[in-house]
């Protein structure tokens, strides 16, 4: 979400921090590991494609633990094992078990097709209902083999998330895994596969309580392999068809499709699947990578797949955070201020209809506020970052919602690339203010302690608070129902005497 601001720096004991520092801030690497005075860096490569060899969910007379298994990808995988891997005795858990959309269908369509099949109800965020479940399992049929495929999202600005979004994420995934792992490390096992995401590594922005979840699943299967112990932990890419790809518009998967990443079709997904079981690695990505969609990515390139494409100086420079913006300078400078204005105004129309997924900057109207246009945290987020790549400038995350329109956006990059084109007569930022005070509905203007402020200031009478009296302010005429917000504003700003005033930097 925000490229550039922060660096992690891996030092071994006894290295010299402060002298390994200033090249590792200014090698445009998010992460560094320092070793002997070399610089160690995380890249993906590709890994050769490895012979099936047996299936690791033994003779398929053994019980197969599948949770998340009554819809999504968990329901997708449930057939795979019974095609394709000849497994026999399944146990499909969720929350809702048989009450599920869907569920008592896929049970009967499983047995079908020769499996015995067992639908469960199991909060396997709850220890004591994990552990039921187990003991559940019939002894002549043993549990042989976990497949950890249970989730949701909640997604939202790191900045923004609740206590509550990080419960609901982290449950079904890491405590799930955890007490799944906890109460089978005794068992003779022959498979425990977890559903991790690669929105724990290069496509986390929205994600931050989902990428922890899955980059904790990606520690767990480390930990089990450290203790002899089967794990096999895939980060898959965006399924298309199945799971949280069905929930997707039309403008989310295009941003996937310009960030190199398009979405995996079902059959890849599970060719993927085992393959990596086939890999004997504990962690392992599967992810549709487009190199010529990632050469031309706009802004930077998650250092995690700079590897798989060859990156000129132009690209590596964009990848570290900047930008053109000495070039796009120069072409300001000879430019008056309308043409300027109109130049900037263009630029950002540009980068808000390939966000969007239009095919022209003329479908994005100037002073049309990005609410309207369809933005959200995780559009707002793109833009910004686009904006910074175009400009060499670090935008703040909240630019759309401090300047909500292109023209307005505009004119903040104009005033910060060419400072001494801002404006000085104070008319610019009046207008600033008053366009995001219009933005703002009243009763959050209200809920802020704003509204009561700005009635203060022009002389309006008070607004009642309590119900009872709600009931009769809309019967007086001069109560803020019955007030346009642009007469309230310009009482305020009256009041103040600031029609025309000049605005000394800062004020």
């Amino acid at each position: 979400e925000n490229p550039g601001r922060f660096v992690l720096l891996d030092v071994a004991e006894g290295e010299d921090v402060a002298g390994v520092l200033p090249s590792v801030l200014g090698c445009g690497e998010p992460e560094v590991a320092w070793r002997e005075g070399t610089a160690l860096v995380p890249r993906f490569r590709r890994r050769e494609a490895a012979e099936a060899g047996v299936p690791p969910f033994g003779d398929g007379q053994g019980t197969v633990l599948v949770t998340g298994g009554t819809g999504g990808i968990g329901a997708v995988v449930a057939r795979h094992l019974v095609v394709e891997h000849g497994v026999r005795q399944l146990l499909l858990v969720s929350r809702r078990g048989l009450a599920a959309e869907g569920a008592e269908a896929l049970r009967d369509e499983l047995v079908e097709l020769g499996a015995s099949v067992t639908v469960a109800g199991c909060d396997v965020a709850d220890r004591a209902a994990v552990e039921e479940l187990l003991a559940s399992v019939p002894s002549g049929h043993p549990l042989t083999a976990v497949i950890h495929a249970a989730g949701v999202g909640d997604s939202g600005l790191v900045g923004s998330l609740t206590s509550e979004q990080w419960d609901m994420v982290l449950r079904p995934k890491a405590d799930g895994a955890w007490h799944l792992h906890e109460l089978t490390r005794d068992l003779p096992l022959s498979a425990f596969v977890m559903f991790s995401s690669i929105g724990g590594s290069v496509a986390a922005a929205g994600q931050a309580n989902y990428a922890a979840a899955n980059v904790f699943l990606d520690g767990l299967a480390q930990h089990r392999r450290a203790e002899g112990l089967p794990a096999t932990s895939v980060a898959f890419g965006l399924w298309s068809g199945a799971g949280a790809g069905q929930a997707l518009s039309d403008v989310d998967i295009a941003r996937l499709r310009r960030q190199g990443l398009p979405p995996l079709s079902v059959a890849e997904g599970l060719g993927a699947f085992d393959t990596a079981l086939a890999s004997g690695a504990a962690a392992v990505t599967a992810v549709r990578v487009d190199t010529a969609a990632l050469r031309t990515r706009k802004g930077e390139i998650p250092a995690l797949l700079r590897g798989l494409v060859p990156v000129s100086r132009r690209l590596s420079r964009e990848a570290a955070g900047g930008g053109d913006a000495e070039g796009l300078k120069r072409q300001l400078a000879g430019l008056d201020a309308p043409e300027r204005a109109r130049v900037l105004t263009d630029m950002v129309r540009g980068h808000v209809a390939m966000v969007l997924g239009h095919g022209s900057a003329e479908m994005i109207e100037p002073d049309r506020g990005y609410g309207e246009l369809g933005f959200d945290s995780l559009t707002a987020v793109e833009l910004r970052n686009q904006l910074n790549a175009a400009t060499g400038l670090r935008l703040p995350a909240t630019l759309i919602f401090d300047y909500p329109t292109a023209q307005d956006v505009a004119a903040f990059v104009g005033s910060e690339l060419v400072p001494e084109t801002a404006d000085t007569d104070g008319a610019g930022h009046e207008e600033q203010v008053r366009r995001v005070l219009n933005g703002i509905p009243l009763s959050r203007l209200r809920d802020a302690g704003l509204l009561e402020t700005l009635l203060e200031l022009g002389g309006a009478p008070a607004v009642p608070q309590d119900g009872a009296e709600d009931a009769e302010r809309s019967d007086q005429p001069d109560s803020i129902d019955a007030m346009d917000k642009n007469d309230l504003i310009d009482m305020a700003f009256n009041s103040l005497g600031l029609e025309g005033a000049t605005w000394e930097e800062g004020n």
